[in-house]
């Protein structure tokens, strides 16, 4: 159980800067100091799970036997319904080359595919695990709903957000301002239900 009066360090099975940033400002209220793995030298691990959840859990895992302290790890990706939910846990080495190469053998898999099939979604699951042998993890799952558009627009983001297509503000994830994705994002929701429930717990 996290006392908000005391701060408690959680471990972040991750060296992301922008993630730590994040997910610490999100759970601040909670007393919750969020510390990157590198700070108790935990290994990178394998991600061999066969979903989202499956390799969260993987790291989280690894964050909390390692450092003895509690852990959350998140994995995330896109799933496009044309190709059966693919790039989905392979989304960061989809092409072996890097995000421009991910972007490039999307939109050839989607070559001549009309728009209303184009529809995907971000996925993000956030796992919280009290120590490594913890039997019941936290597991919050979140999705952004969209759709790939034909070519890459706009600067800002990374991965697959110059062709993530957002109907509701009528541009990519990539034109969006930083502060209005980071509230509507897959990332940004799994965030806030991991909130409340550490908050309830």
């Amino acid at each position: 159980m996290i006392d908000s009066a005391h701060k408690q360090t959680v471990v972040l099975a991750s060296g992301n800067a922008g993630k730590l940033r994040e997910l610490g400002e999100v759970l601040a209220p909670l007393g919750v100091a969020l510390a990157p793995q590198s700070e108790f030298n935990v290994p990178e691990v394998e991600e061999n799970g066969l979903s989202f959840v499956e390799n969260a859990i993987i790291k989280a895992r690894a964050a909390a036997e390692h450092s003895g302290l509690p852990a959350i790890a998140d994995d995330s990706g896109l799933e496009v319904d044309f190709l059966n939910g693919a790039p989905g846990i392979y989304s960061a080495r989809y092409s072996g080359a890097g995000d421009e190469g991910n972007n490039a053998r999307l939109l050839e898999e989607l070559r001549d595919t009309p728009e209303p099939q184009r529809s995907a979604g971000f996925q993000c699951v956030l796992v919280y695990m009290r120590h490594a042998l913890d039997p019941t993890p936290l597991v919050c799952q979140a999705s952004w709903e969209g759709f790939i558009l034909q070519e890459p627009r706009g600067d800002h983001g990374f991965g697959y957000d110059p062709l993530f297509y957002v109907p509701d503000h009528q541009c990519s994830s990539a034109e969006l301002p930083r502060e209005l994705k980071n509230r509507i994002s897959h990332r940004a929701k799994a965030s806030a239900l991991l909130f409340e429930a550490l908050r309830k717990r």
